[in-house]
């Protein structure tokens, strides 16, 4: 399998900010790589030095076989780019803006309409509607139509699904995993953990630094310690009391519930005493399989330790 990103030591600061800190990963041809982690991680920063907006302040990027610096011009006609925030032209309609980017990149419409034709489809009835009077969703297909009508060999996705609803974002992965019969390769970031269960490999991805790179699976069965799921009708103060438990090694809310790890190991029976003295009456508590959310956080907090050293 070829490499399609090949990402060496990048780093890059604002001022004092450090954004990227020793960036070493790779993508291979084909794969659907997802770049995971919360706002403010580094995401975007990576993807602009990697779409050849940016420049690194050291270390090497090389991108479809390409220097990402010196081989600037034949990458940006290489490369799909759909940025977090919808970027197309607002007052320009559906078919306008699909147009305008076609001819951008020296191509129609008409020559690569099959590559979109899945995506379009559900947009292409308003093709006549202005960009800015489009849903959220309608909006993301609508980019993504645009990122790919020059048939790119890379795609890259800042956070395409932030801000659609649960149906617009299940239809935006059914879409990408149908792309792959194309050989296009795409990276995307995601601040949500559920999306990476998507993705053939993935990359976490927290305060500038990779925090580890493996496929889904292996991320979530990583997790170290034996987890607890803890519910009690006041989850907030229930998630007060356990972290004043001497016991415990981490406690943090997760759906309904919290979730839960101990310096032992396994609870005992002090800590059902403990309840009982802080007033939880009716708590369930049950050994849970680990997330990749629970392996992100076990993560971060085995950082935080390494720098409090």
């Amino acid at each position: 399998m070829q490499t399609v990103i090949e990402s060496s030591g990048i780093c890059k600061k604002f001022g004092e900010t450090v954004a990227l800190d020793n960036i070493t990963f790779n993508v291979g041809e084909s794969e659907i790589f997802g770049l995971i982690g919360p706002d403010g991680a580094g995401k975007t920063t990576l993807f602009r030095i990697i779409t050849t907006i940016s420049l690194p302040d050291s270390g090497s990027m090389k991108v479809l076989g390409l220097d990402a610096i010196a081989g600037f011009r034949e990458l940006r006609r290489r490369i799909g780019y759909m940025p977090g925030r919808f970027s197309l032209y607002q007052d320009l309609s559906v078919e306008e803006n699909l147009e305008f980017y076609a001819t951008v990149f020296g191509t129609t419409v008409k020559e690569n309409y099959d590559l979109i034709s899945d995506i379009y489809s559900h947009i292409e009835p308003f093709k006549k509607r202005l960009a800015g009077k489009l849903s959220g969703g309608m909006k993301q297909k609508l980019a993504l139509s645009c990122a790919l009508i020059h048939k790119p060999d890379l795609l890259v996705l800042d956070e395409p699904t932030t801000g659609v609803d649960a149906v617009s974002r299940q239809e935006f992965w059914d879409m990408l995993r149908k792309l792959r019969q194309h050989n296009i390769t795409i990276i995307v970031s995601t601040p949500y953990m559920d999306e990476a269960m998507r993705c053939d490999r993935v990359g976490l991805i927290q305060g500038g630094r990779i925090l580890t790179v493996d496929n889904p699976e292996n991320i979530r069965t990583g997790f170290s310690a034996i987890l607890y799921r803890i519910r009690a009708a006041e989850k907030y103060r229930l998630l007060i009391a356990l972290r004043k438990y001497s016991g415990i090694s981490s406690a943090y809310p997760f759906g309904d519930s919290v979730h839960a790890t101990f310096r032992t190991g396994r609870i005992d029976e002090s800590f059902r005493e403990f309840l009982r003295s802080e007033g939880m009456e009716n708590v369930t508590i049950e050994e849970s399989p680990a997330d990749i959310e629970d392996r992100f956080l076990e993560l971060m907090a085995a950082v935080k330790t390494e720098q409090g050293k």
